[in-house]
């Protein structure tokens, strides 16, 4: 298995920074710019003070915290009673012992009642039982993956260019990958004629295609989906009883006018095929959206229109783990429930997600805007996620020089830029981009100081590196 955003190119950032910590000067940079993977505070997000706050509380002993003296002139009272809640979910343990496999039931009622909400569901749609607290989204895909691939015949289909969890994972488990391909040329769009053309290609090759892929919104495409879309993938999966893998962790992080997140939870009952019609496993996260807390490793997953002995099948497997992190559930818990309206925290914890979104909406638009000024670069609008996936056109040489070092031409590409340049971006071939195609993906969490910088250093340096190898 390969996992392009920690590979080659960062294990090389991380040797050029310590030699700048030996030898400053050795580099005509005097930092590297991680834009690789999408890790916010890594790079200068500021945490939620009111997420912080109920995780110290609970983390801390109760003579030390919520049963202080003076803990009132330390903390929020809406934090503070909160912690005291999040304590009784953990049956007074704190968040030193294990807990349910699935988490406490306090956390996965207020996961399904958020669900809910979230898209408008009658109050008892989504089921506690049904949900499955997890180290992250990732833990729980790879679970998921793990149930499914039964043997080197079974299949998974998986967008292309995709995340490289799944292509790795899949890799890891012995299955097959089947890729469907995203058209660049309509905004990272799938029709329903590509997923039908992929899967029958695949079936006629002897692969049991059993689930589906959806990541939305896109990475590292960055695009939003029209409910139509997405309506139409969960129709395809119905239609041809595949489970459907929604990756949707990126979904507070859209950007463009009159887009919105559209789950497949919603488009499914929408669909009139949430009554068992389609299987569902709905993925999210509290390392993206506005918290960034990716440390924490917290995250869910929800399984819809499963038989009763299929999701304790899976309860058995998340047995086998005892259970997630604990701090991650509590995070998770967080998430889902913020401060209300009326409570003493609510406008600060809301200016400072503003705040936070108004910067990575901004910072979306000046590398995506930015990038679309260099000659030889496109990039097609960003519309959402952490990510812009920039395609580059470089000559003829550089494809030749790549090929004599064994490596892809886009690989080349992001080496030259990050030993001229200190930047660092993930070559978009291990993503699974379109044969021909050179690109890369970059994060834009950075200050917005730093990515008006890394726009220019990247126009500075395709001139060069197409001069160098024309």
């Amino acid at each position: 298995m390969e996992y392009a955003v920690r590979g080659m190119v960062v294990i090389k950032a991380d040797e050029i920074n310590q030699q700048l910590k030996e030898s400053p000067g050795s580099f005509p940079f005097d930092h590297i710019v991680y834009t690789n993977i999408g890790n916010p505070h890594s790079v200068g997000q500021k945490p939620l003070t009111w997420p912080r706050q109920v995780m110290a509380l609970v983390d801390l002993p109760m003579e030390g915290g919520i049963d202080h003296p003076i803990v009132s002139s330390m903390f929020p009272a809406d934090a503070i009673e909160r912690a005291k809640l999040v304590k009784e979910g953990l049956g007074g343990h704190g968040s030193g012992a294990y807990t349910h496999s699935q988490g406490p039931m306090m956390f996965r009622e207020e996961i399904c009642r958020f669900i809910e909400e979230r898209d408008g569901l009658e109050k008892g749609a989504a089921i506690e039982n049904n949900i499955f607290m997890t180290n992250g989204a990732s833990a729980g895909i790879e679970m998921i993956l793990n149930a499914l691939i039964a043997d080197p015949s079974s299949g998974v289909m998986i967008p292309r260019p995709q995340y490289p969890i799944y292509s790795a994972t899949i890799e890891k488990l012995g299955g097959k990958k089947v890729g469907y391909a995203m058209d660049e040329k309509k905004g990272w769009s799938a029709s329903l004629e590509e997923l039908e053309r992929s899967l029958a290609e695949a079936q006629k090759d002897g692969i049991k295609v059993n689930s589906f892929v959806l990541i939305n919104p896109g990475n590292p495409t960055g695009q939003v989906l029209t409910p139509e879309a997405v309506r139409d993938v969960v129709k395809f999966c119905s239609k041809h009883n595949l489970v459907l893998l929604a990756d949707e962790v990126y979904q507070e992080n859209v950007y463009a006018e009159k887009k919105k997140f559209y789950s497949c939870r919603h488009a499914a009952r929408d669909a009139g095929l949430d009554n068992g019609k389609v299987e569902l496993v709905s993925f999210h996260s509290t390392s993206k959206g506005l918290l960034g807390e990716c440390g924490r490793r917290g995250g869910y997953m929800e399984m819809v229109g499963f038989d009763p002995l299929i999701r304790d099948q899976m309860y058995k497997l998340a047995s086998s783990n005892l259970c997630a992190n604990v701090p991650g559930q509590v995070m998770t818990s967080i998430m889902v429930n913020g401060p209300k309206k009326g409570d003493v925290s609510y406008e600060k914890h809301e200016e400072e997600k503003k705040k936070i979104y108004d910067g990575l909406r901004k910072r979306a638009k000046i590398v995506g805007d930015g990038f679309n000024t260099i000659p030889g670069i496109s990039c097609e609008p960003v519309q959402g996620s952490m990510y812009c996936f920039p395609k580059v056109d470089i000559p003829a040489g550089a494809i030749a020089a790549a090929e004599a070092q064994g490596i892809t031409p886009d690989t080349l590409y992001a080496v030259s830029l990050l030993e001229n340049t200190g930047i660092c971006v993930v070559p978009a071939s291990g993503f699974g981009q379109e044969e021909g195609r050179c690109g890369f993906r970059t994060t834009f969490l950075p200050s917005e100081e730093e990515m008006f910088l890394v726009v220019d250093k990247v126009r500075k340096h395709h001139g060069e590196f197409c001069e160098k190898y024309q």
